[in-house]
Formats: structure tokens, C-alpha cells, sequence
């Protein structure tokens, strides 16, 4: 019966756990799912540190798991250590009398491990760390609770190698658009490095105000590629050494509706149209090219208006000299209500005078 009870949590609890790609994510519900499955008073997920190949406590939950994230050890280190390094499972039923038991994690946390069962979380030939729970509720870890350790832990390691493949399927896509950005940013040897300043400010001013993951992805990208509508502005224009005229003025103001139609080709980037696109409009409503107002405004091109506005006047160009940062803080702030989000001005200010940009950002 427990067997059977066990077996039916475990598919309930590897099916959440494979529900979502986002590799904090994963490892908090799978330290839940081991409280859970195996009705410990505790659990956590020791990772291996590619580099050093220390156990680190990548999460645990538990009245101690924040002081057990701090704990690194050394491979073969504790059980977990033996675990990591001979590939088996153990079940400990007294770890203060077993030898290979390290009282490191109980001296820092205060905590009093009795019995615990150790499992290796392992993707193909290669481990990624350990899964371990620790003082059964109710008597001592058994061999049907170390078979459902390691069904678990089996899910675990494919859930997480889904999760890094998932990453760095993005951070490349990332890195994509970033390099594209920069190549038609080439265009003007004005601009250079004017696309990772406004993503750098963009974004951190973002999490600030406290966006949702979802939505600092979207700023991000939205900020990468906020000019690259400028692809469709002929050289002449782009480039000119001297400041522009009315009628080149207006062909330049297009180039927030070329980028916005060129991002309109790709499904997969929708939500990031409106950011590149209203990323000139003002609060006032005579910005372009719609003519928005206020907070009609998306929030990610009222934020990166404030970022690209920022950097263009912190950067020479050929007809001026580039303003100070104190000279262009007090001009968001005199345009604030008017061009610009008052929040978001207060926020960008806020950052940059306590230093939260890098010098070269």
C-alpha cells in the first residue's frame, strides 16, 4: 500500500516538477516534492560546482534550508559527498554514528540531523549533485522510500538538464538579437555601445520597479532591438555630421514603425512590438508615432524612453559635445510629466546617484 501511495504521489510530483522550465523553479519544487514524497522533516539539492566540483546547497527547504544554502562540500565530503562520488544510494538510519556523516551543515544551521536517505541525481553519464531528505516524521527511511528517492531523483536530473538546455537556448537568442543590434548600430560611429547601455539601464531600472520576470524579458529584448528600425533610414541621413533638417527629421522618426513592422514578422516576439515601437511617444501626447499619452504609454517604452534619452545625451555627437550625467539627470527631470514618466524618472535618478550603473554601462 505505501508502494502504491508513493508510486502515485511520485507521478503527481514529477509531473509539476517538469511543468515549468525555469531552473529555480525546478529546483524549489523538487525539494518540496522530496519533503513530500518521503515525509522528511527537511530536504535540499546539492549541486556540483563544475569548476571546483564542491557540493553546494543549491536549495533547501526546511525551518533551516536559508542557513543550509551557505554550505559547500568538498567532493567526497559527508554523505553526500560519498553519495555524489560513488554514484549509489544510501540510507543512513543514525547519522551522528556514521562515520562519513559531516556535522558542517548541522553546526551552521543548528540543526540536529537524525536518519536521512541520499540520492544521486544523475542526467545520462553525467551527475549533476545529489538529492537528500532528512529526519523521517515518522520512524526511519526504508527501502521503498529509497526506490521512490531515486524515481524522483531520475526526474529531477531530466527536469533540470531541461531547464539549462532551455536557458541557454535563450541567453543565445539573447545574444542573437544583441549582436544584430549592434551590427546595424555599426551604421553610426556615433552610437557604438549605445544598445548595452540602454538594456543595461532598461533593465535594471525594470527590476526596480519591480516587473515580472516575464516583463524584464521583454524589456530586455524590446531594448536590444529598440533601434533596429534604423536599418530601413537611408546612410545619408544616419550619419550626417550636422543636425538634420525637418524633412530628414521626419524620415528618421520612422524608424520606431520599421522596427516595429519588422519585429511583426516573428510570432514568437509580439509582446515586444509595443515597447520598440512607442519607445519615442511621450506622456504628453506629441511624441510618435501614435501620439499615446500618458499611461496609454506601454510601460517598457516609457522605460526605455527615459534610458535612450539619457544615453544619447551622455554621447558626443558630431554637431554638440556630450552632456554631463548630472546636466542630463536635471533635463529628465525638467521634462518630467511631459516627455517622460515622472516614476520612471524617479526611479532612474534614485539608481544612478547610488551608484547602481557601472561607469561603463
Amino acid at each position: 500500500m505505501k508502494s502504491f501511495e508513493q508510486l502515485k504521489a511520485l507521478m503527481e510530483l514529477s509531473a509539476l516538477i517538469n511543468s515549468t522550465l525555469e531552473i529555480s523553479e525546478v529546483k524549489k519544487r523538487a525539494i518540496e516534492a522530496a519533503m513530500k514524497l518521503l515525509e522528511a522533516e527537511a530536504a535540499s539539492l546539492l549541486l556540483i560546482d563544475p569548476e571546483s566540483g564542491d557540493l553546494f546547497f543549491e536549495v533547501a527547504l526546511g525551518d533551516k534550508g536559508e542557513t543550509l544554502k551557505e554550505v559547500r562540500l568538498k567532493k567526497g565530503q559527508g554523505i553526500a559527498g560519498w553519495v555524489a562520488e560513488k554514484g549509489e544510494p544510501l540510507i543512513i538510519p543514525d547519522c551522528q554514528s556514521d562515520a562519513r556523516f559531516s556535522k558542517l551543515a548541522d553546526e551552521r544551521s543548528h540543526f540536529i540531523t537524525r536518519n536521512m536517505i541520499c540520492v544521486p541525481v544523475r542526467s545520462r553519464d553525467r551527475m549533476l549533485g545529489v538529492l537528500q531528505a532528512i529526519n523521517k516524521n515518522k520512524g526511519v527511511f526504508d527501502e521503498p522510500d529509497k526506490d521512490a528517492a531515486l524515481a524522483l531523483g531520475n526526474q529531477v536530473a531530466i527536469a533540470i538538464e531541461n531547464a539549462h538546455l532551455y536557458e541557454e537556448l535563450r541567453e543565445t537568442f539573447f545574444d542573437t538579437a544583441e549582436a544584430l543590434a549592434e551590427t546595424i548600430e555599426k551604421r553610426d560611429p556615433y552610437t557604438g555601445g549605445h544598445t548595452r547601455r540602454v538594456m543595461n539601464y532598461s533593465y535594471t531600472i525594470g527590476k526596480a520597479m519591480g516587473l515580472s520576470k516575464k516583463e524584464l524579458d521583454d524589456l530586455r529584448l524590446a531594448s536590444i532591438l529598440h533601434d533596429i528600425g534604423k536599418i530601413g533610414v537611408r546612410d545619408d541621413i544616419l550619419m550626417k555630421e550636422a543636425r538634420l533638417t525637418a524633412e530628414e527629421n521626419e524620415k528618421m522618426t520612422k524608424h520606431s514603425t520599421y522596427g516595429a513592422e519588422i519585429l511583426a514578422h516573428i510570432r514568437q516576439l509580439k509582446d515586444i512590438i509595443p515597447g520598440v515601437r512607442g519607445h519615442h511617444e511621450r506622456i504628453d501626447g506629441k511624441g510618435y508615432p501614435d501620439n499615446l499619452r500618458s499611461s496609454d504609454i506601454p510601460v517598457i517604452a516609457r522605460i526605455i524612453a527615459v534610458a535612450d534619452t539619457f544615453d544619447a545625451m551622455t554621447s558626443d555627437r558630431p554637431y554638440r559635445k556630450a552632456h554631463s550625467p548630472e546636466a542630463a539627470l536635471q533635463e529628465l527631470i525638467k521634462c518630467s510629466g511631459k516627455q517622460f514618466d515622472s516614476e520612471i524618472v524617479v526611479v532612474f535618478t534614485g539608481l544612478f546617484k547610488e551608484n547602481f550603473f557601472s561607469p561603463d554601462a
